[in-house]
């Protein structure tokens, strides 16, 4: 296994420590889900996903508010930038476009209701299942990143509170993108780490 500052290889994935020694567990009721309605960009998308999307969408589409249907209707279910990455399309430049909101005004996602609903078998984005680890694909290998955001200091609060790092907050999603194998190394690093 290699071994770089701060960083580690597992297979073709060069891993943040950050990721091992960072808390986090998603504190809902205090972000009411800032991330899916904050910054300047859709949800990165993989290639494979932007098929996926095409496919659910009249699925998907009963669960949307209207600004959202109107913005998937108008950009197309996905959205490739200028630098050419998949993303998600937004809602006047703000909300992700597969935005809803609960009675409390809480941000949720469209695709997760539908899923949640037995409506359709793909959970969410892989790149919004994972968050806030962010994978950097590069033709080697791929980087595994903890990602900070001060929207998301109550959830680092909140980890931090329930002891519960954020490998482990993301474990189902980091199975689903890496496999079952390669998180049980990552877990065998972890434990080495903490020793």
């Amino acid at each position: 296994m290699l071994y770089l500052r701060n960083m580690f290889q597992l297979g073709k994935t060069i891993i943040s420590e950050e990721i091992i020694q960072k808390d986090f567990v998603c504190n809902l009721s205090a972000c009411k889900g800032a991330c899916c309605i904050e910054g300047e960009a859709g949800a990165p998308l993989e290639k494979s996903e932007t098929d996926i999307l095409e496919e659910i969408y009249p699925k998907v589409k009963p669960f949307l508010r209207k600004e959202g249907i109107e913005a998937i209707e108008e950009q197309g279910t996905f959205i490739t930038t200028e630098l050419g990455e998949l993303e998600t399309p937004l809602i006047g430049d703000a909300d992700c476009a597969y935005v809803i909101f609960d009675q409390k005004g809480t941000a949720l996602c469209g695709i997760e209701e539908a899923y949640n609903k037995g409506h359709i078998d793909f959970k969410k984005p892989i790149s919004c299942h994972l968050y806030p680890v962010r994978i950097q694909e590069y033709s080697e290998f791929s980087a595994v990143n903890y990602h900070r955001w001060e929207i998301c200091d109550d959830a680092c609060t909140l980890g931090k509170e329930l002891q519960v790092p954020v490998y482990k907050f993301v474990k189902d999603a980091l199975i689903r993108k890496f496999g079952e194998q390669w998180y049980e190394d990552l877990e065998e690093v972890a434990n080495s780490l903490k020793k």
